[in-house]
């Protein structure tokens, strides 16, 4: 739309063209206000009904809230408008006009259950408190991007559509690829690890992963945005340390770049940044550590997975971002590289908050022989993943990285209580629309 003013940039004196959604009416007999709202903010308009023309008055004031308007005036200062200004108008045109009956109330005076809010996310989107998340999560992104370019990596695209699943199993949604079975791609992995034995070396995706899993928790997804990295020449403690630095610098660019929508979603004052290094545990020291707390039925022993009770246990005692390293080989995937001085500890580690797991990485398995003998150990047939072995006969130089839960980061980050709340529309066991 040419010629058009945000709100945030009408000035006094200016004669704007202000375009956006009706917030609010109200109307106190001889004079009434109009509250326009943009994605910059809202920017109160005037209505002197005695002194202005009664067609404008009545276009102005006869719509209904979130219908689409278009105001020309000039802006005034006025202290007690909301944004300190406010604009006198001289032209309204409805772009729009919206039903008066709104499957849930944009400004936030009266709650909706979520499930409401996902069925109409539209409308959601439009209070401050949501919008802000998804400005939030975009910044995320960008400063994702920024910390692997640092970090000497090139931007990939991977295959979502696959004729194998990264780690077999159950967790694959199939389709049908042409009269052949096909599946969504679990994870970009052995791609990003082709690509690491290639000439680019170090390589990051931030991109959707699907897996076929029957969880219905807070936490959960069936689609999922993975930010993705794998480096040649890499072995697991550097890949812990690229993974560290991209979670500092999505925190860091929140703070510096994001105070309007921290102060939208009521974190300002309290937003903290990590600082000082991430701890990193030994999983016996992290059994250890949970198995202390008390707080476990039952007492964990090597080689157990650690359950989200225990989780949770060994969050609150750490308190802050941390690593579990060094985790028993039988519990991480067959492509991990175990420890060269004890093929009892797998090479693998995780990146966890005090909340959730976010990072799951390690150096991977490069040798050839080896690499088979892990596809047959998990009762998977070399020959159908013959695309990506092969590669390992071509000089495949050690490498070691990591995939981030995108979801889970901007989750942790702004303390949401529903990972569904991070993504615009959801896919879950019982979501498949919007």
């Amino acid at each position: 739309m040419r010629n058009r003013t945000y709100t945030a940039d009408a000035a006094p004196g200016d004669e704007v063209t202000v375009a956006g959604w009706v917030h609010e009416i109200r109307d106190l007999g001889g004079i009434a206000f109009l509250i326009l709202r943009d994605k910059t903010g809202q920017i109160q308009i005037k209505f002197e009904k005695d002194d202005m023309d009664e067609d404008l008055v009545e276009t102005g004031l006869g719509v209904s809230r979130e219908s689409v308007l278009s105001v020309t005036g000039t802006v005034a200062e006025e202290p007690r408008a909301p944004t300190g200004v406010e604009v006198t108008p001289s032209e309204v045109e409805v772009i729009a006009a919206a039903d008066t009956e709104l499957p849930l109330d944009p400004s936030g005076k009266v709650d909706a259950e979520i499930s409401t809010r996902l069925n109409n996310r539209t409308l959601d989107l439009r209070k401050p408190e949501v919008k802000a998340i998804f400005e939030i999560r975009a910044e995320i992104q960008r400063a994702a991007r920024e910390t692997f370019r640092n970090h000497d990596c090139t931007e990939i695209n991977t295959p979502k559509i696959v004729a194998t699943g990264t780690e077999g199993g159950t967790e694959l949604f199939p389709i049908t690829y042409f009269g052949e079975e096909a599946f969504m791609n679990q994870s970009p992995q052995l791609f990003k690890q082709l690509m690491a034995g290639s000439g680019l070396e170090r390589v990051f995706e931030i991109g959707p992963i699907f897996r076929a899993e029957e969880h219905n928790t807070p936490r959960h997804l069936n689609e999922a945005t993975s930010i993705d990295f794998e480096g040649a020449f890499c072995d697991h403690t550097e890949a812990m340390d690229v993974a560290e630095a991209v979670v500092k610098a999505a925190y860091e660019a929140v703070a510096e770049n994001c105070e309007a929508q921290l102060e939208a979603i009521g974190l300002a004052e309290e937003f903290e940044v990590p600082d000082g290094d991430f701890p990193r545990l030994s999983y016996e020291e992290a059994i250890e550590r949970i198995n202390a707390t008390g707080k476990l039925d039952e007492q964990l022993v090597w080689g157990d997975d650690l359950p989200t009770e225990g989780e949770v246990a060994l969050g609150e005692d750490v308190g802050e971002h941390y690593f579990i390293t060094d985790w028993p080989s039988e519990i991480k995937p067959f492509y991990i590289m175990d420890h060269e001085d004890d093929e009892q500890l797998s090479t693998g580690f995780d990146l966890m908050h005090p909340r959730m797991e976010l990072v799951s990485g390690g150096q991977r398995e490069h040798r050839y022989e080896h690499l088979i003998a892990g596809f047959e150990q998990q009762g998977l047939d070399p020959e159908a993943f013959d695309y990506y072995t092969k590669m390992f006969k071509y000089g495949m130089p050690p490498h070691a990285g990591f995939g981030l839960g995108g979801e889970r980061l901007v989750m942790t980050i702004l303390g949401l209580d529903n990972i569904r709340e991070a993504v615009l529309f959801p896919r879950d066991r019982q979501r498949l629309s919007p």
